[in-house]
């Protein structure tokens, strides 16, 4: 009996590591904890923008910093961990395919990332609490405190996605033999196309005080999306490879957007802090998401397509399109938003307002004339939008052949 039993738990055991070998797929437990860091961080600064909008102050261990802190702890422990295991258990070409930190130390690339990311966001906690202690609340995204914060928090998705470029890098050169190598570069592709997406959502919501639906009809909102967003698709297009890479980092970024925007305002939540003009009950959302997606989609048939052309000429190529697509879908998507009675719902957001704002200002859901262009400044700008576009995608080529290397 007792060897029948025995034999039966063996059996399970067998069968339990092969399930979760078979859900691992050989990729290190590091490289999911880090990913999932790299989402609590987003998620938590956009809980913590939508807590500002409707509540007002918050402590320094309120639920969206408990969040935030919770990403910085994961990936700082996995990290360390990863960092001693190599340092003092690691096989010789494990350590061949480390960076040696300090002369004792055997880390990761990413792993290096990680940390100083987690350090920087945990040592920002403190700072944030004493900052709204000594002058109150922030009339503005990037504070000190916060600017400490969002170094951190880059710092923790840029290392989830070197960690996983590093394994799929890895995993690349290896024999194809083995029927589940394929898979496994899929399923790191799925990694880094979720770890892609978050550092994307976060470097939007840095910039989205000037990127909103007010913005849409001035050149200095296509300036500013030419040079921030065309060489992070084009690093990320060319780093990881694939057949629609930017398409599944840019749906990754918009499903977060919209996620967010659609579950926190089902929530209760009230001001604790005056003046309060606008008196609401619920959380307020945060931005509906720009649509990346569309060009994003076209830049990727066009690198899969002209794999042949000169970099200089596919960067003019994408700039270009980055650029008209962007001016063809968001001016009208932007007159839309701001003034039109069908965006007010929980689909678009665009009825959520800050409850410190009089919520009857005249132009609430109009442009104000001081916000307007003439003809001749709208379309200097557009050409100089177009020339950041252009000299973002070059960026962003170069970026993406390096991505491609890396192996630490």
């Amino acid at each position: 009996m007792a060897n029948s039993i025995s034999a039966t738990l063996d059996q399970s055991s067998q069968q339990s590591k092969g399930a979760t070998n078979d859900f691992l797929m050989g990729i290190p437990p590091y490289l999911y904890a880090v990913v999932f860091s790299s989402l609590c961080v987003i998620v938590g600064l956009i809980w913590d923008i939508c807590w500002h909008l409707s509540i007002g102050r918050d402590g320094l261990l309120s639920p969206p910093h408990l969040v935030i802190y919770v990403g910085a702890i994961v990936s700082g422990l996995f990290s360390g961990y990863q960092v001693l295991y190599t340092t003092f258990k690691g096989s010789a070409s494990q350590k061949a395919q480390s960076v040696k930190v300090w002369g004792v130390f055997y880390s990761s690339l990413g792993a290096l990332f990680c940390i100083w990311g987690a350090l920087m966001m945990l040592t920002s906690a403190p700072f944030d609490d004493w900052w709204h202690n000594t002058y109150g609340l922030d009339v503005q995204i990037l504070s000190p405190p916060h600017t400490v914060l969002a170094l951190g928090i880059i710092g923790v998705q840029f290392g989830a996605i070197v960690s996983v470029l590093s394994a799929k890098n890895q995993l690349a050169q290896a024999v194809f033999g083995n029927l589940q190598t394929p898979r496994r570069i899929h399923r790191l592709q799925l990694l880094f196309a979720l770890a892609a997406g978050f550092l994307i959502t976060m470097w939007y919501t840095l910039l989205s005080e000037e990127l909103g639906a007010r913005e849409m009809h001035n050149a200095s909102f296509y300036k500013i999306t030419a040079i921030a967003f065309p060489f992070l698709m084009l690093a990320f297009g060319r780093g990881i490879g694939g057949k629609w890479p930017i398409s599944s980092v840019m749906a990754v970024y918009t499903g977060v957007m919209c996620l967010t925007l659609w579950i926190i305002p089902l929530f209760p939540a009230e001001p604790k802090l005056g003046p309060i003009w606008n008196h609401i009950d619920h959380y307020q959302g945060f931005a509906f998401p720009l649509m990346f997606i569309v060009p994003a989609l076209i830049m990727d048939w066009i690198l899969r397509r002209f794999t042949y052309l000169n970099d200089w000429v596919m960067a003019t190529v994408m700039g270009l399109v980055f650029v008209l697509t962007m001016l063809l879908i968001q001016w009208p998507l932007g007159e839309f938003l701001l003034e039109s009675p069908h965006s007010r719902n929980w689909f678009f957001g665009t009825h959520y307002y800050y409850f410190g704002n009089d919520p009857n200002w005249e132009y609430r859901f109009k442009y104000a004339p001081w916000q307007l262009q003439s003809i001749s400044d709208f379309w200097i700008g557009m050409a100089y939008a177009l020339g950041f576009g252009i000299l973002s995608a070059r960026v962003g080529l170069v970026w993406g052949k390096w991505m491609k290397k890396i192996q630490r």
